[in-house]
C-alpha cells in the first residue's frame, strides 16, 4: 500500500453498501479487544445499517468520504477502497468528525493520515475562515496516539449512553483549523 497512489472521493447514497462492508471488515477489527461481541454488533446496526447510513446522509448531513488506492499501469489501473471518513457540521464554527476507518492491512501505510487530512480538507473547502474540529475516541483506544500525533488535544471526557445498556467511554479530541 506504501507505494500506491492515494484518492478521496465523495460518498453519495449509491456508496452505502460500500461503506457498510468496509465497515464490517473495519470496525469490528478495531473493537474487538475494547468493547463485547455484543456491543460491536448493536454499534455496527446501529451505526452502519444501510438505513441508518441513508438518514445520516440524507437528513443528518454527514459528508462521507471515501478513500481509495490506485495500483496498476493505464487500462489495468484499480482502485481499491482502504477506508472512510465522515464529517458532520455541528455549529456555525464546529465540525464533527464521526468517523474515521482504514483496513487492518492498510494501517501503518499513511492511509490513515490521508483520510484525515481529506477530512480536513474538505472543511477547510466549506469552511474558510477559523473553526474546531472535534472527534470522539473510545478512552481505550490505540488510535488516542494517532490523533495526538496529528495535532489533536483531549478537550474533555464522557460515558455516553447508546442504548440497550450500552456506553461510548470517549476522550472528546479538539483541534482549531
Amino acid at each position: 500500500m506504501m507505494n500506491l497512489k492515494m484518492t478521496i472521493r465523495r460518498a453519495s447514497t449509491d456508496d452505502i453498501h460500500l461503506i457498510n462492508r468496509l465497515a464490517r471488515d473495519i470496525f469490528p477489527a478495531t473493537y474487538r479487544h475494547i468493547i463485547s461481541d455484543e456491543q460491536i454488533e448493536y454499534m455496527m446496526e446501529w451505526m452502519y445499517s444501510e438505513e441508518s447510513l441513508r438518514r445520516q446522509m440524507s437528513e443528518e448531513g454527514h459528508v462521507y468520504l471515501i478513500g481509495e488506492s490506485t495500483a496498476g499501469e493505464g487500462e489495468l489501473q484499480e482502485k481499491r477502497p482502504f477506508g472512510y471518513v465522515s464529517i458532520e457540521q455541528q455549529g456555525a464554527d464546529l465540525f464533527h468528525l464521526q468517523k474515521i476507518y482504514v483496513l487492518p492491512n492498510c494501517q501503518g501505510s499513511g492511509a490513515g493520515r490521508y483520510l484525515f487530512q481529506s477530512a480536513i480538507g474538505f472543511i477547510k473547502t466549506v469552511h474558510p475562515t477559523p473553526c474546531v474540529m472535534e472527534l470522539n475516541v473510545n478512552r481505550y483506544n490505540p488510535a488516542l496516539g494517532f490523533y495526538q500525533h496529528m495535532g489533536m488535544k483531549v478537550a474533555r471526557q464522557g460515558d455516553f449512553d447508546i442504548g440497550n445498556g450500552y456506553f461510548m467511554n470517549d476522550y472528546i479530541m479538539s483541534i482549531q483549523l
